[in-house]
């Protein structure tokens, strides 16, 4: 297996670090980077996340690779289908998917490529429920005040 490359950028919501390997990107998480290698696909996810936090995109095009079970490809697909500034509860993914609420919200915290795969537009029934990135709920609702969702949390 190829080893994985990193970069970093600063961000709104704390210092990120993509990894991406065999040209698509594997993780994403809040730490600062030990190292930037150059690699197109690194340079796309980096530019599309700035322009993303400077609110110029809405739609990320850089390719994807999470790891995952056949049931998690199927959820963060449906995620990833979530259209920005929108967003569903634990309850409407759990229909779509015929799994329990609680399959869907451990599936949301083991998303292994957050943002990129916005699994912070998932809402409990009556109320914001979890976030496991860095910030936890603050940095939920920060993401869905960028995207202009925050009136959908009232």
């Amino acid at each position: 297996m190829k080893p994985t490359l990193k970069a970093g950028l600063g961000s709104p919501v704390g210092p990120l670090t993509v990894h991406v390997r065999e040209g698509a990107v594997v993780a994403l998480d809040w730490r600062p980077c030990p190292r930037d290698d150059d690699d197109p696909v690194l340079r796309q996810a980096v530019e599309e996340l700035a322009a993303y936090f400077d609110r110029r995109l809405e739609t990320f095009t850089v390719p994807l690779r999470p790891a995952g079970s056949p049931f998690q490809q199927r959820f963060l697909a449906t995620l990833c289908a979530i259209p920005f500034g929108q967003t569903r509860t634990y309850g409407d993914l759990s229909k779509a998917l015929g799994v329990s609420a609680q399959a869907v919200g451990q599936a949301c915290g083991a998303n292994p490529i957050p943002i990129l795969i916005p699994c912070h537009r998932v809402l409990g029934t009556c109320g914001l429920g979890g976030y496991s990135g860095s910030g936890g709920v603050e940095t939920k609702v920060a993401l869905l005040r960028l995207e202009s969702a925050a009136a959908l949390l009232i």
